[in-house]
């Protein structure tokens, strides 16, 4: 008993400090790994190090490799380019554009997707007099509802640890129901504060950047029409011929080179072995290599984009919740949950916990640490597990709006707001929002419809 309550209070401890110290949780896990597997259990430490996830750490490497490899060549601006293209005058488009984007880039395994467009996205928003707070969310959500696509870090820690407790999850049902549920949730939003962008037709207040570049009029060689937006005068862009893009601030119409056609193939040549299933880690580290060969000139960018951080954390949490389950507090923690009646109850609980915690703090560690407690409750039968396990991750991510959060960092440093605070409690209050809506929203979708 004194065993489970210290090593309990051991992982509270170390979310705990995690949330309000600048430490990565990862380091904090291996610590008490180490302390609590080694001191108080009396597990030797070649076993504690045997629980380090070499699979894990592949993944994350190496995914954030190659895509750190696609930005430093120009290929994410070569996609960004072709893609503003499409919406050319349309700021709601471009809205929706963006929600897409995030979502086909976290969906090809970018766990930095919101990172790569929120620079780009947020200015955007200014230049064609779209909400902040819209734009940002709409990237977010776009980002969260492709978390779990069979090439992402989430999606392979889930299928691990479901597979280790006799789940079968449906890659495509954990795919396909987050993304319906953040795309639902992403509509209303819109349909909220956006509504007013299905009357704009350009930027605000200044001649179309592509029109006006380089003096050529539209393409009835009359002034474009004017329409306001919220108080402000807009016009409508004109397709044209340009030299530099005033939002990329690079060459527009430039071709792709050898090396940006390589790196297509590689993402796309990624998600072909994900759905095959080959190793996702493995597949990305050589494709990851065999580019930077290609192009030794990417080598230094590429590895200061390798997400460090994240590697740590998934390899520290998983680490630690090897040493639970070789002390048997997990199953003493399951046993309890089993006891308590009403399993349907219980899952709603859970869920609102994990979406309040999980706003704060670091989403896939929660999904690392709260599937295992909640195996033995799975394994009463009255909860559908399949169905708990997907709705537990939609409720682990989507909170990640949150301005505490990775995402909800880079859209509040992006934003191009007069006052940033005023932009981060709007952040909050939507976040809280969420926090409310969500569990709410899975549990009645997801947890009601396959439980017993």
């Amino acid at each position: 008993m004194t065993t489970y309550l210290i090593s309990i209070a051991a992982l509270v401890a170390v979310f705990a400090i995690a949330t309000i110290r600048p430490i990565n949780m990862g380091i904090l896990g291996f610590a008490a790994a180490f302390i609590v597997g080694g001191w108080v259990s009396g597990i030797p430490i070649e076993d504690i190090q045997a629980f380090f996830p070499g699979d894990m750490f592949l993944v994350v490497f190496g995914i954030t490799l190659l895509f750190g490899i696609a930005r430093a060549n120009g290929t994410i601006d070569l996609i960004m380019e072709a893609a503003l293209k499409l919406v050319r005058g349309k700021p709601w488009a471009i809205v929706w554009l963006m929600f897409m984007l995030a979502a086909a880039l976290m969906a090809l395994g970018s766990v930095l997707a919101v990172g790569m467009l929120a620079p780009i996205a947020m200015p955007l928003a200014k230049k064609y007099g779209i909400d902040p707070l819209l734009m940002g969310m709409m990237l977010s959500h776009g980002a969260l509802g492709a978390a779990f696509s069979p090439v992402t870090v989430y999606s392979v820690g889930i299928g691990e640890l479901t597979q280790d407790q006799g789940i079968d999850v449906s890659p495509v049902l954990l795919f396909i129901v987050p993304f319906a549920l953040n795309l639902c949730l992403a509509a209303v939003l819109f349909l909220v504060r956006g509504r007013s962008l299905l009357r704009a037709t350009g930027p605000v207040g200044a001649e179309d950047p592509v029109a006006a570049s380089d003096g050529t009029p539209g393409a009835d060689g009359m002034p474009a029409p004017r329409t306001p937006v919220a108080g402000a005068t807009v016009t409508r862009p004109r397709p044209a011929t340009l030299v530099t893009d005033p939002v990329i601030g690079k060459a527009s119409g430039t071709r792709p080179a050898v090396e940006n056609w390589l790196t297509f193939a590689s993402i796309g040549g990624l998600l072909v072995a994900a759905l095959l299933g080959i190793d996702v880690g493995v597949t990305s580290v050589c494709l990851g290599a065999l580019l930077l060969l290609a192009s030794p000139k990417t080598v230094e960018p590429a590895m200061k984009a390798i997400s460090w951080p994240a590697v740590l954390l998934v390899c520290g949490i998983v680490t630690y919740m090897g040493v639970l389950t070789e002390n048997g507090t997990l199953a003493y923690v399951g046993q309890k949950a089993i006891e308590i009646p009403w399993p349907v109850l219980t899952a709603l609980v859970m869920l609102v916990a994990v979406g309040l915690i999980s706003a704060v703090g670091s989403s896939f560690g929660i999904i690392l640490i709260s599937l295992p407690l909640a195996a033995p409750l799975l394994a009463g039968g009255e909860l559908g597990a399949v169905g708990f396990v997907v709705a537990l991750a939609f409720c682990a991510t989507v909170v990640d709006v949150s301005p505490f959060s990775t995402n909800g960092v880079i859209v509040l440093a992006s934003a191009q707001v007069e006052d940033t605070k005023r932009f981060q409690r709007q952040m909050l209050r939507y976040c809280g929002y969420i926090v409310a809506v969500a569990p709410l929203l899975a549990w009645a979708t997801i947890v009601l419809p396959t439980s017993a």
